[in-house]
């Protein structure tokens, strides 16, 4: 009984969903178009078409392979003994024992990398780099504060230099 009506409640709630996908279109016949007839007929077509073509059936065969690979069936049947893991991990036993260490140090040192010096590091580069930006503005600045005062004070020592000698010039007696 509650077989059947499962099986009336699936069969509204499709007839519903293919009413709402298809609208109130109709085959050729006149009936209803039926999602589950046109999906049959796509998949047939495909499988026709696959079958035709030899590359097609070779990688269907691969991909029935790689399915029954990944299969977790299968795969517990491949696993490794315990035996041999316990092998494995007294073959390994002093790297293992060295990045154990490793850990403990970076552990003991975890609260110096939740410091707000670290976490705040990326705002302080922001303005060191925006305070960069203005030290070189600056030196910019400065150089070519510095280059003008130069000229400027080159040209006065000329003036000078040459105020000097002709006046020397004049005072000196002439031979």
């Amino acid at each position: 009984m509650d077989k059947n009506l499962e099986t009336d409640n699936l069969e509204m709630r499709l007839q519903a969903l293919e009413s709402r996908v298809y609208g109130e279109r109709r085959n050729k016949s006149g009936k209803p178009v039926k999602c589950a007839e046109s999906l049959a007929r796509i998949q047939a077509g495909l499988t026709n078409t696959a079958n035709k073509r030899e590359r097609v059936k070779i990688l269907h065969k691969k991909i029935e392979d790689l399915l029954k690979y990944l299969d977790p069936q299968f795969t517990d049947h491949i696993t490794v003994p315990d035996a041999m893991k316990l092998e494995f991990i007294l073959a390994e036993e002093d790297f293992l024992l060295s990045q154990a260490a490793l850990l403990e140090q970076v552990s003991s040192l975890q609260p110096l990398l939740d410091s707000t010096y670290i976490r705040d590091v990326p705002e302080h580069a922001t303005k060191l780099q925006r305070l960069s930006q203005i030290h070189i503005k600056e030196q910019v600045t400065a150089r070519s504060h510095f280059l003008s005062l130069f000229a400027s004070h080159c040209h006065c020592l000329v003036y000078s230099y040459m105020f000097f000698y002709r006046t020397k010039l004049k005072l000196s007696p002439r031979k």
